[in-house]
């Protein structure tokens, strides 16, 4: 058969590649819409009519393309203004990125909702169910990994050039369920379905090294030159996801990495007849990526973990190093000038021996270019001011995964030390109280303490902890270096948090003073004399009262539990651990129950209480609380005397899309950590926001929102963290419980065996870690104040105009904590980025480099 040439080819040769790149702008009606969703389900997933009515997947997959091209195409003309203008890029790198669900914001971001709601109406769909249909993307652990995605997002809303880098982990964070009252794990298989959000760049693959040994050499110039060689190679194989700004065509990247095997094999166990072992340790490297953050109990453990860390950094900073030298070449002048990392807590710390490695042993710079790059581009955020989970790796394991690695933090270490005798000389118990090294039997790498010494700037998440980090765990850098140190309170995007999250209130708050507020939240400052408007108070309490009902229904559904939305809807969710202390929350509820069996009901405030949260899957304590949770909530559910006054629930597998029905019908907030622990806490924000009114702890980020919304609109209880510290000396927590006759009834039934009857012993560990006098969450201390707090809050919500009043207040309130301010102080005081909007390609000539693409 004779072959006829293509008739299109000489005119695709003959075209400029940047041709490619200039296209009419997509159309973004609803017919437009329409077409392209129909086009991707029949044609790109290649379904046919009958497939339509079997399952939402494939008209998600279909919608989601459709509104990805769109996100693309304003990604292309982001990073075109960029390169054009020559702008200062910074990149967060961060192990969690908790982003949830992505199609709704999407939409609200793109402004596309009503024009896609429309789209998919023609074609027979329902865009609420749609967006059920995807899978909470849990790459985090809790407020970490929010606080992140949140960052992105306020980022392209402000027009900034910042980067995400994080790990695209197979498994997420485990979903939860709760069998007999304990916490049962299950792999969260969230890519099950795929991602039709990301976008795999094969061409961006990064050669990760572990293990193997350092050849130390002189080269030709007599510098001395260091190898790292017979080591464990693993591929990093980059996943970009667009992260849209608000209203403005921004459209910024976060890359995920995925580990993959190298091409490589044992040659002679194959010519043994043994494939599967020639290939297992190359398998093996995937395992890096496979499951978000691995119990490092084991020694396993706490390599995979450490393996996790430096596969982040490392990848990240050689992709960005590649992009450097395709556009400056080998010219490092202007690194620091253009460049910035801001490490997300301690774990992306290699990133700082790590770029002095890429720089010294791969881009020919002397140690002294390299350390003056390296401290002029890395800040480091601290997210703890528990001691214990300031990171530390053992010398010993650390060397044997990365002993190039580890001569680098060395070498820093005595560079540094020599500093700080200088400084003080003599002072050999600073000298050991500073080193980068923990002396002891097992010697260990304080991982904090080098992201301090390698960064220009250390910040806390709120002015308490920041001011405790200074004082404290860092007292002795601030001494040294008092210019590094800063303070960026955290906050929230309201974009998910109320314009997505609570549509209901979203719109009466646009319909009253605009929907400026959506990109300015400060304005929600506008609301407040409305609270004295009885009119106003009763729309919003209308709103209130929907969103309680939708709660109630997520309850019901998924705890088995019927909440009445006329009760006090009284909610802490979290992460379960002690300092946040969730036992104080049911010692209350215990409380309430002896006071409703008692007959003590005259003016008792109906109350639902809903816990909901995960514990670690090592943490014994934290996974006993829960299940004291569920077998007191057993008690008082089914008890007939109860009945509607009090209901407690816990609410298993906690995830985003939860919260942002959770956070809305919530009438009290409950953030009760023991003062001087939280570092700033970010549900506080988003309760605050949605008018929840907060009961806590002068503690973390509620010290500001107190100040913000005024004492008499915040339930204050407990010690300070002052008074905190000074309880400890002589703290005799039986005393406590003798003195108090409210407290003495709660343990005395707890110790009774009442809530676990046919379990004896069974709470044993929690009432000796009450009547501790070594308890450092201070549980019993904290209980009466506690107690007087919650009567003052049941007292206020049967005055329902008042109750509604400080709703109201809370929300005109909350503009400080959006992280559109927080990323203003970030940029203003670190990174000093320039504001970029896009321009379409065509406009610019279309010039686009491979870098870019």
């Amino acid at each position: 058969m004779k072959r006829t040439s293509n008739p299109l080819k000489p005119l695709l040769v003959s075209q400029p590649t940047d041709k490619l790149f200039e296209q009419p702008p997509l159309g973004v009606d609803a017919d437009t819409l329409a077409l392209d969703v129909r086009r991707y389900f029949a044609l790109f997933l290649g379904r046919y009519k009958h497939s339509r009515g079997r399952s939402t997947h494939y008209p998600y997959q279909a919608t989601v393309l459709a509104i990805r091209d769109r996100l693309n195409e304003r990604l292309n003309n982001t990073r075109h203004a960029y390169e054009v203008a020559g702008a200062k890029h910074a990149y967060y790198l961060s192990l969690e990125f908790l982003m949830g669900r992505t199609l709704n914001n999407a939409l609200l971001n793109l402004g596309l909702g009503e024009e896609t709601e429309q789209a998919l109406r023609t074609l027979g769909f329902d865009l609420d169910e749609l967006i059920d249909t995807e899978a909470d993307a849990g790459l985090g652990n809790g407020g970490l990994g929010r606080l992140a995605a949140c960052f992105l997002d306020s980022c392209a809303t402000l027009q900034l050039p910042v980067m995400g880098y994080g790990i695209r982990y197979e498994y997420g964070m485990f979903r939860q369920h709760i069998e007999n009252g304990q916490q049962v794990e299950e792999p969260d298989h969230w890519l099950r379905n795929g991602n039709p959000w990301e976008l795999e760049k094969p061409e961006h693959t990064r050669r990760i090294q572990y293990y193997g040994r350092t050849v130390h050499q002189s080269g030709p110039d007599g510098r001395l030159r260091v190898a790292w060689v017979d080591s464990h190679d693993v591929l990093a194989v980059p996943y970009d996801t667009p992260i849209p700004g608000y209203w403005n065509n921004t459209v910024n990247v976060l890359r995920l990495w995925k580990a993959a095997a190298t091409d490589e094999f044992d040659l002679d166990e194959f010519n043994a007849g043994s494939y599967t072992e020639s290939v297992a340790a190359k398998n093996a490297a995937e395992n890096i990526t496979m499951v978000l953050y691995p119990n490092d109990a084991s020694e396993n453990g706490k390599e995979l973990r450490l393996r996790q860390q430096y596969f982040l950094a490392s990848a990240s900073l050689q992709d960005i190093l590649a992009r450097w030298e395709d556009q400056h070449g080998k010219d490092f002048s202007r690194f620091a000038e253009l460049n910035c990392f801001q490490l997300n807590d301690t774990h992306p710390s290699c990133a700082v021996p790590e770029l002095m490695r890429l720089l010294i042993d791969e881009h020919d710079q002397s140690w002294e270019t390299a350390w003056d790059i390296v401290t002029r581009t890395m800040a480091y955020t601290n997210h703890t001011l528990l001691p214990e989970a300031l990171e530390k790796w053992s010398v010993r394991l650390f060397g044997q995964l990365l002993p190039r690695l580890l001569e680098i933090v060395y070498e820093i270490n005595a560079r540094f030390l020599t500093e700080v005798a200088r400084r003080w000389p003599g002072d050999n118990a600073r000298l050991a109280r500073m080193s980068l090294i923990e002396e002891g039997p097992e010697p260990q790498i304080r991982m904090a303490y080098l992201a301090i010494v390698g960064s220009f700037s250390v910040n806390g998440v709120a002015e308490l902890h920041s001011r405790l980090l200074q004082q404290g765990l860092f007292r002795d850098f601030h001494e040294l270096w008092p210019w590094k140190f800063n303070n960026k309170t955290n906050g929230v995007t309201q974009r998910r948090w109320l314009a997505s999250a609570n549509p209901l209130q979203s719109q009466l708050i646009t319909e009253t003073i605009g929907d400026g507020w959506i990109t300015r939240l400060d304005e929600l400052r506008k609301l407040a004399p409305l609270a004295d408007d009885p009119a106003f108070r009763a729309r919003w309490a209308a709103v209130k009262r929907a969103n309680k009902e939708r709660l109630a229904e997520l309850v019901r559904k998924d705890c088995q539990v019927e909440f009445n939305p006329d009760a006090m809807f009284d909610v802490q969710v979290k992460r379960i651990h002690e300092y946040k202390r969730q036992l104080l929350n049911v010692l209350h509820v215990v409380h309430l129950y002896i006071r409703i069996k008692q007959g003590e009901i005259g003016t008792f405030t109906p109350r639902c209480v809903l816990i909901g949260g995960k514990a670690a899957p090592g943490y014994f304590m934290a996974k006993r609380i829960i299940t004291f949770v569920c077998k007191v909530a057993e008690v008082v559910n089914g008890d007939p005397t109860v009945r509607d006054r009090l209901k407690l629930a816990f609410l298993p597998d906690y995830r985003v899309s939860a919260m942002e029905i959770i956070a809305p019908g919530s009438d009290l907030s409950e953030q009760i950590s023991t003062a001087g622990k939280e570092a700033s806490g970010t549900g506080n924000m988003k309760f605050m926001m949605n008018g929840a009114v907060t009961i806590g702890t002068l503690d973390g980020a509620n010290i500001e929102i107190r100040e913000e919304v005024g004492d008499e609109n915040f339930f204050l209880f407990g010690l300070t963290a002052r008074e905190v510290e000074d309880a400890r000396n002589g703290y005799n927590p039986d005393a406590i419980i003798a003195a108090d006759p409210d407290l003495k009834r709660v343990m005395e039934l707890i110790e009774s065996g009442h809530f676990n009857q046919f379990q004896p012993g069974l709470f044993d560990p929690i009432i000796k870690a009450i009547r501790s006098p070594h308890d450092p969450w201070l549980v019993a201390a904290d209980f009466r104040s506690y107690i007087d707090a919650q009567d003052r809050a049941a007292e206020t919500y049967r005055d329902q105009d008042r109750w509604t009043r400080m709703s109201i207040l809370n929300t005109a309130a909350s503009g400080k904590f959006s992280t559109d301010r927080t990323m203003e102080e970030y940029n203003a005081d670190i990174w000093k980025l320039p504001k970029v909007a896009p321009t379409p390609m065509q406009q610019l000539g279309g010039q686009v480099s491979n870098c870019c693409i």
